[in-house]
């Protein structure tokens, strides 16, 4: 025996009006999470090398320093002043920042703060008149990957066969602690001295004083890093960068690729792993 519903069909644009809602909802939560709480973000250089390599997938966590514009996963490159909630980095911390040609996100380590004054002689960094202690810590020990090619001049020199039989690169390291206690590892070829003769034009730096609401920042791969060293013109930072242009504060290596798998190959996403590198906290020790 048939009977007949009490109710109809929802119309068919109702429920893709409904549906559309959803997932715009769905979207604006993501983004604000993203912009509010945490973000993963993807390694494309070698400029924070040995702390993060080409390939690390990390979290950057918003909220230490205070919102602004640049802790939004999409922004432009003009600089809106201003921080909701703004605290100051401390030296030694490794932030993203928003450049101020184009808006690129770039990841680097805070070595000066507002009032500081820095410079830079023969490497060694010069901060409020006093070098930063600074002392060799042996070599990195990177296996040549497509990621870490170490390939350009200044590098090959560093090309050794390791004892498992496979290429390493293997670059002189330095330890360098700030004044708060922070100490981290940077890798420099030296002034002249290494790698054929090969001088960074990074290493002699003019002094200058950092502004209020300001902070410097450098890579610490000190020869391959265009940060507050470098005009805007040269992919730098050029000089000092606004506290507001900071968009959040590296924590950990949540996983890493050496470069040779595909998208299309899903078994490639577990046979390049880096397994080494997942969990890796970011944060600075602390003498």
């Amino acid at each position: 025996m048939g009977g007949t519903g009490d109710s109809e069909a929802e119309p068919p644009r109702e429920s893709w009006t409904r549906t559309l809602i959803g997932y715009g909802l769905l979207l604006l939560g993501f983004f604000a999470f993203q912009s509010a709480a945490a973000q993963r973000m993807y390694i494309p250089s070698s400029s924070m090398m040995p702390a993060l390599l080409k390939g690390d997938q990390l979290i950057v966590t918003k909220y230490p320093y205070g919102w602004s514009y640049a802790s939004m996963p999409i922004h432009g490159s003009d600089v809106v002043e201003g921080r909701l909630f703004g605290r100051l980095p401390e030296r030694g911390d490794i932030v993203t920042v928003a450049r101020r040609e184009d808006g690129e996100t770039l990841i680097k380590r805070v070595i000066g703060l507002p009032g500081d004054t820095i410079a830079v002689r023969h490497g060694v960094v010069i901060l409020n008149g006093t070098p930063v202690k600074r002392a060799p810590h042996g070599t990195t020990d990177l296996l040549v990957d497509e990621n870490v090619p170490c390939s350009e001049p200044m590098e090959l020199p560093f090309r050794v066969n390791g004892e498992d039989g496979k290429l390493h690169c293997r670059m002189p390291l330095y330890r360098e602690t700030l004044p708060n206690g922070a100490s981290y590892d940077t890798i420099d070829l030296g002034d002249g001295e290494l790698a054929g003769g090969y001088t960074s034009p990074g290493d002699n730096f003019a002094l200058v004083t950092v502004p209020d609401g300001h902070v410097f920042l450098m890579g610490d791969n000190r020869d391959r890093s265009a940060d507050s060293r470098f005009a805007l013109e040269r992919k730098g930072l050029g000089g000092p960068v606004p506290l507001a242009s900071i968009g959040g504060r590296a924590e950990l290596i949540t996983n890493s690729y050496d470069g040779s798998g595909s998208w299309i190959n899903p078994v490639s996403w577990f046979t390049t792993l880096r397994g080494d590198r997942a969990g890796t906290s970011l944060r600075p020790a602390k003498n």
